[in-house]
């Protein structure tokens, strides 16, 4: 049995990764970022629309259009700063690494900005509102960059070994979308704690202006940052950065003319509308389950069967390969969402559909870990295949690459889902400062069924095109790694 062992020159880091110490460490570093990402945009949206300019009588579609428009406008701003900020973590040469030092220096930063957009400032300008919105959400946008991006990388220099790495990004992954529904859990702590200090109704009116949100967010950030420093203390950076110069053109144009790499990222922003269930999901929690607070409800489901497809796609890439696993699980998501809405049209809106809802739910859930693990695992093996035809090991641009795709198809979803959400659907906001959230109509409902189930299912079946092209096999991938090992002087041992 083939063994890999320490490299004779490492420019950082200890000698021997361990696994699972650091990957559940990695694990816990993007829990902490995604439990901070996962609830700034999502409740952002619910924040501008219901509670930020309440009673400044704004006109509720001008206000949804200009929610939806700062959300597509802030996605192309992440998409700049992921290539910028992905040249300059290739850049980086330090004692620690050069993915260490972005995580270091930008969770507090990240952390500030993320609590002041959810502080509106109190004006009735409809001018003065949008430039806040504008500058505030799009300042997220780019410090969150300058800490996730960096993030998503290290799982491609925390070891030469594949298989190491493969599940070092497994295991990172299935507590990063834990992380993802954290906030969730953060919002239902929070509404108990404010309801045993100031009683029912002095919650319903804290509700009203927002404050359990503002408060939930100060959680999350607080969270965000132990558990990045969990990380940044019990992880390493292995396999040695290139020295050679980064010409920022020529990386480029390497980087996007790498097919396989092109195609993961392509069908990243091909699938861009599966995510607009996101969207509805808080407010079929609303007037589905009766309370926001039920969103976890709603979720939780879901999120088991995220977390329990990811081990099962684990195996399912070692069995049958990335590109195989990814058109497979694509199929049977596409399905439960369909699913999900004919059992929710056969039976109704009322109490009788929760608990089908529920389990359903837990199945459509299956088909997220393909999403959230096969595309990391598929761009390490790009920066192996990039670093054996260049010579140059570039995580930063590559997932930078991807990255830029990730985010504007991240500013198509949140903007497609916000105009589907107010505009579309027929979304009544409330216009009571004691009341959140005011009843909406069935057709309003049902359109929220449609966009938590049927459009997504649109686009699970779009992301397959492009990974019909991808070629990068398992006999082609073990070739790349044994090529790499005889350059960079990692000695292999019969066992």
């Amino acid at each position: 049995m083939q063994k890999y062992l320490k490299t004779k020159e490492l420019h950082f880091g200890s000698k021997t990764f361990k696994l699972p110490t650091e990957a559940l460490s990695y694990g816990i570093g993007l829990f902490g970022i995604a439990l901070l990402s996962g609830w700034v945009p999502e409740y952002a949206k619910t924040y501008f629309a219901d509670f930020a300019f309440k009673n400044q009588n704004f006109s509720s579609d001008a206000l949804a259009t200009l929610i939806s428009t700062v959300f597509l406008v802030a996605g192309f701003v992440g998409a700049a700063a992921e290539i910028i900020i992905g040249f300059l973590v290739d850049k980086t040469k330090s004692k620690r690494g050069k993915i260490h030092p972005w995580l270091l220096y930008g969770c507090v930063p990240l952390g500030i900005i993320s609590m002041l957009v959810f502080v509106a400032p109190k004006t009735s300008n409809f001018v003065v509102a949008t430039i806040w919105m504008f500058a505030i959400y799009c300042a997220y946008v780019m410090l969150l960059v300058c800490v996730e991006s960096p993030g998503n990388c290290f799982g491609a220099v925390c070891t030469p070994n594949p298989d190491e790495r493969s599940d070092a990004i497994s295991i990172a992954g299935i507590m990063r979308s834990i992380g993802q529904s954290g906030g969730m859990v953060v919002l239902i702590v929070v509404g108990l704690v404010m309801k045993a200090i100031m009683g029912e109704d002095g919650f319903r009116a804290a509700e009203g202006r927002g404050l359990d949100l503002q408060i939930s967010t100060a959680v999350c950030v607080i969270g965000f940052i132990l558990f990045l420093a969990i990380m940044l203390k019990n992880t390493r950076e292995r396999v040695p950065y290139t020295t050679e110069k980064v010409n920022l053109g020529q990386s480029l144009k390497f980087v996007f003319t790498n097919k396989n790499l092109l195609m993961v990222s392509l069908a990243k922003l091909a699938g861009f509308g599966r995510g607009v269930y996101g969207a509805a999901s808080l407010y079929i929690a609303i007037y589905l389950l009766g309370d926001k607070g039920l969103k976890l409800a709603l979720l939780l489901p879901m999120g088991i069967g995220t977390a329990v497809s990811m081990l099962v796609v684990k195996k399912l890439i070692k069995t049958i390969g990335t590109k195989n696993t990814f058109i497979a699980c694509s199929a049977y998501g596409a399905v439960s969402f369909l699913l999900l809405f004919g059992v929710s049209m056969i039976i109704g809106f009322r109490k009788e559909l929760i608990i089908p809802f529920l389990i359903i739910n837990f199945l459509v859930g299956l088909q997220n870990g393909n999403t959230n693990l096969t595309p990391n695992v598929m761009i390490a093996d790009c920066v192996d295949e990039i670093e054996l035809k260049t010579g140059k090991r570039q995580e930063g641009l590559c997932y930078a690459g991807y990255g830029l795709f990730s985010k504007i198809a991240s500013a198509f979803t949140t903007s497609l889902g916000t105009y589907l959400v107010f505009k579309w659907s027929g979304y009544l906001p409330s216009t009571d400062p004691s009341v959140a959230y005011a009843a909406q109509s069935d057709g309003t409902l049902t359109r929220f069924l449609i966009i938590y189930t049927i459009i997504p299912a649109c686009f699970v079946i779009l992301q397959i095109i492009p990974m019909l092209f991808y070629d990068l096999n398992a006999k082609k991938k073990e070739q790349i790694s044994l090529e790499l090992i005889k350059r960079r002087g990692v000695v292999e041992t019969d066992e």
